[in-house]
C-alpha cells in the first residue's frame, strides 16, 4: 500500500476526473463515427476532446482548495538505535558454570 496522502479537496477531486472524462469522450466520438456512417468522423470531432479538457481545467481552477493536503508525506520519527550487544565478561571464569 502506498504512503501517499490523497487530497479530497474539491479542486483535486475535479482534477481527478480529467482522465476518465477524456477516455469517455474519445469512446463516444469513435462510437458516433461508427454509427453515423462518416458524418461524425474523428477528424471532424476531435476538438470535443480539447473542449472537455478545457471545461474540467476551468472547473478545477474555479473551485475551492480549502482543506487541500499536499502530496508530501510527513517525516516519521527517527527509529531508536538498536540495542548494544552485551559487554563481554571482563573477568574470565566469573559467571560461567563449572
Amino acid at each position: 500500500m502506498s504512503n501517499r496522502i490523497r487530497c479530497t479537496c474539491r479542486r483535486c477531486t475535479i482534477r481527478g476526473l480529467m482522465g476518465p472524462a477524456v477516455i469517455i469522450t474519445i469512446g463516444i466520438l469513435f462510437l458516433l463515427n461508427e454509427m453515423s456512417g462518416g458524418n461524425f468522423s474523428f477528424g471532424n470531432t476531435y476538438p470535443m476532446i480539447l473542449i472537455v479538457i478545457g471545461v474540467i481545467s476551468l472547473a478545477s481552477a474555479a473551485s475551492s482548495s480549502e482543506g487541500h493536503v499536499s502530496g508530501v508525506v510527513p517525516p516519521q520519527a527517527p527509529m531508536a538505535p538498536p540495542a548494544a550487544p552485551p559487554a563481554p565478561n571482563q573477568f574470565p571464569g566469573q559467571g560461567q558454570g563449572l
